[in-house]
């Protein structure tokens, strides 16, 4: 069954957990729907973790098309959330409902997301009322790393706690279908979910949370050098990669591949009448 904003809702109110992943294109993201997971992000992650970037912010809206309409392609059941990226919304209600418009109608995504509270509740009412669903983002927001000065826990303090608990309500009153939380304490995360009638999307932000996300590539043991703290890695498909590679390195240069078992024939006839020819 296709995975909606309907059918999100109803798992928050019945308790019963939703499971998010990132890809990135359509023969990961085939893979993930044919095992069940409710809703595949096309995060602007892929800057980093498909592009080579040093973060976010060099994605273009070109970029996030691109990649959504291949993920959409192999998501026939699981709800498609695509990334609205660095500067597709923030100069405007325009902007933001022509880039969302093409997310949707170009990528076949089912939603949109954009990171940011008060701030961006004009934008997210022009995208709702035009027909398009909103996730908001919410916390860490990597799109603001400068602002930041890096990937740094949001909500600590007794007043970050409170803004990020009123730009949550302000965010579901603009109508935004459900929210992520990233890099924010897990009681707060709490706190928010108990107040929304919306789902929440942790990420770094405890087990209290209506859901999870993870990129695919984290928590699939793809990625090397420092892992964040709320990853857990749950294969270890990069070292499973590197042997298949190596393997298929050494065959090669041996001769052990290609077997008679991968090589097509031909009959003795056709290669004795060339002969014949070629002489």
């Amino acid at each position: 069954m296709k995975n909606t904003v309907s059918t999100l809702m109803k798992q928050k109110q019945s308790g019963e957990k939703i499971t998010m992943l990132t890809a990135y294109d359509y023969t990961t993201a085939k893979i993930m729907d044919e095992c069940g997971v409710n809703s595949i992000l096309i995060g602007d992650s892929l800057g980093m973790v498909m592009l080579g970037y040093e973060n976010t912010l060099p994605v273009t809206m070109d970029d996030m098309v691109h990649h959504t309409a291949a993920v959409s392609r192999g998501a026939v059941n699981a709800f498609v959330v695509a990334d609205m990226p660095f500067l597709s919304y923030q100069t405007g209600v325009q902007d933001a409902v022509r880039n969302a418009g093409r997310l949707v109608k170009e990528g076949g995504a089912n939603a949109v997301k954009l990171e940011g509270g008060a701030e961006v509740c004009e934008q997210i009412r022009a995208i709702v009322s035009a027909s398009m669903p909103v996730v908001a983002h919410l916390g860490l927001t990597p799109q603001s790393v400068n602002v930041f000065g890096g990937f740094k826990v949001q909500g600590k303090s007794c007043e970050n706690a409170r803004r990020l608990i009123d730009d949550a309500l302000r965010i579901q009153e603009a109508g935004a279908c459900a929210v992520v939380l990233e890099g924010i304490p897990a009681r707060l995360a709490e706190i928010i979910t108990s107040k929304l009638t919306i789902p929440t999307i942790g990420i770094g932000a405890g087990n209290g949370c209506d859901g999870q996300v993870l990129v695919y590539q984290d928590m699939l043991g793809l990625t090397t050098g420092h892992t964040p703290k709320f990853v857990k890695r749950f294969a270890e498909a990069g070292e499973l990669m590197r042997k298949g590679i190596t393997d298929y390195i050494n065959e090669v240069q041996s001769g052990e591949f290609p077997a008679q078992e991968h090589t097509y024939s031909i009959d003795d006839e056709v290669i004795e009448q060339l002969m014949k020819e070629e002489a």
